[in-house]
């Protein structure tokens, strides 16, 4: 299971490993099928903030990435 740090941002997670990339857009983060949005707003946003933003609660967020195989650091 690989370890995700919640407080990196959405671009750096997906560039260290772009399958996650597909798993963030099933929970929610559409804007990321847009590279352009992945190359501005993800520099900048979080993943927690990110999933607050999209109103996903952090149980939530942990549980989905866990059954793609990452474990969300608290």
């Amino acid at each position: 299971m690989k370890i995700i740090d919640g407080n990196k941002t959405v671009y750096e997670l997906v560039k260290e490993d772009p399958a996650l990339k597909e798993v963030l857009v099933s929970l929610g983060f559409t804007p990321l099928n847009n590279d352009k949005m992945l190359n501005t707003v993800g520099r900048m946003m979080s993943l927690k903030n990110g999933a607050k933003q999209i109103q996903l609660d952090q149980e939530n967020l942990s549980e989905g990435l866990e059954k793609a195989g990452f474990k969300l650091l608290e």
